[in-house]
């Protein structure tokens, strides 16, 4: 949705604020997922999964597993290097969103990308089995399997939002949350108070729905929504954006769905399946005509 939206929009009037719930400290360094992955895709040199970068190499995890390490853990060599840089940057006391902007601007990303908070927010998470775990341990090493009970995000009652990021919202024409997992990827950022509070002030927020006849096109976005108590199919992203959203994109196989839904939150029939640049685009033209 961001590559959607920057191809259409000016750079200056487009601001991607971005998930920090997924950090951790992995093979030492600070690896930010959400935020690498915004930044490579943006800079158009992500990898094949969506994750990582395109053609990226794996000596250094070649390496550590000749020493027994458990390298479960996908991190590539330029991959690496990103992380390694926001790490000692980190070190020398730099904000995590001045190392981003640093980043964006080493990799000529025009758009302003920051995270939802400078401060730590950790996404924890209740399982059946294990009890409460971090999030890359849900989601990578036992590759979101278990059954969610619960979430919390450590850290976010009282953490500040990121410099920039009450104004971007107070002043944008539309707030768009993209298609992502609402309780993993979204609500780590509506949990920092003030973000949360901006947004329900706002006249104009659209979500675009993750959920395709029921369920997401990656990702177990439907099993974490059951699992939390939320309702089925477009009903659950409604419920999940609950006193927030003003506008729901479904997609054009869901359209029977738009007269069922609550009609305090309007609903737009779009073709949100943007796994291209120009599906992304073409999908960013018609939001901005809300």
């Amino acid at each position: 949705m961001a590559r959607g939206l920057s191809a259409i929009v000016e750079p200056g009037n487009l601001t991607i604020i971005v998930n920090i719930g997924d950090d951790d400290e992995i093979y030492g360094v600070h690896v930010s997922a959400d935020l690498d992955t915004v930044l490579y895709t943006l800079a158009g040199i992500e990898g094949p999964d969506g994750w990582g970068v395109h053609g990226d190499t794996f000596a250094m995890l070649a390496a550590l597993e000749i020493f027994g390490i458990d390298t479960t853990f996908r991190l590539g060599d330029r991959d690496l290097a990103t992380c390694l840089a926001r790490t000692l940057q980190l070190r020398d006391g730099i904000s995590l969103s001045a190392i981003t902007a640093g980043l964006a601007q080493a990799l000529r990303v025009a758009p302003t990308l920051l995270p939802a908070s400078d401060d730590p927010v950790r996404t924890l998470v209740l399982t059946e089995k294990v009890g409460w775990i971090n999030f890359q341990e849900y989601f990578v090493l036992r590759r979101h399997t278990d059954k969610i009970k619960d979430l919390k995000f450590a850290g976010a009652a009282e953490a500040a939002p990121a410099p920039g990021v009450i104004s971007a919202i107070r002043d944008a024409a539309r707030v768009i949350i993209a298609p992502s997992n609402p309780p993993l990827s979204i609500w780590p950022i509506l949990a920092v108070p003030s973000i949360r509070s901006a947004i329900s002030d706002h006249p104009r927020v659209i979500a675009i729905s993750p959920l395709i006849g029921g369920s997401a096109l990656r990702g177990p976005a439907n099993q974490v929504m059951s699992a939390l108590g939320l309702p089925p199919g477009n009903r659950g992203v409604i419920a999940a954006y609950d006193g927030l959203i003003d506008i729901l994109v479904i997609d054009t196989t869901d359209r029977h769905e738009a007269t069922h839904l609550q009609t305090d939150v309007d609903v737009m029939v779009a073709n949100i399946r943007i796994g291209t640049a120009e599906a992304g685009a073409h999908l960013a033209e018609e939001l901005l005509t809300l």
